[in-house]
């Protein structure tokens, strides 16, 4: 392990320099290309009020995500009435989403416990 130590440091140096030498001309190009998305002036008023809109925005859009909600629970209510119907394919479309569910469960248990792995014997 320590002799690749010196092989990572002069890896990094180089990705340092090419970020230093390539830096500036990848920002002016960014720039250039979404020119369009850009508020001028840049006011902090402009800014609170892109804030605003964003908000207010995001909040408009809940009876629409409130509305999808319930009609994927009446489709999934659906699929367990007329469970004899239910082929492979969705039951495993099915399982993948509950292993999803219980994924982001447990990454966010370890999230909020600050990154600490406690109750296992590892």
């Amino acid at each position: 392990m320590a002799s690749k130590i010196p092989q990572l440091q002069s890896k990094v140096t180089q990705a340092s320099e090419v970020v230093a030498n390539n830096g500036a001309s990848y920002y002016k190009l960014l720039m250039e290309q979404n020119k369009h998305y850009i508020q001028d002036p840049p006011t902090i008023e402009k800014c609170q009020s892109l804030a605003k809109q964003l908000f207010y925005t995001r909040l408009a859009s809940i009876p629409h995500r409130y509305n999808a909600f319930w009609k994927e629970l009446d489709h999934a209510k659906n699929l367990l009435k007329n469970r004899k119907d239910l082929n492979i394919e969705n039951a495993g479309i099915a399982a993948f989403f509950g292993l999803e569910c219980f994924a982001w469960f447990w990454g966010g248990e370890i999230v909020g416990r600050g990154f600490t792995f406690t109750g296992y014997c590892v």
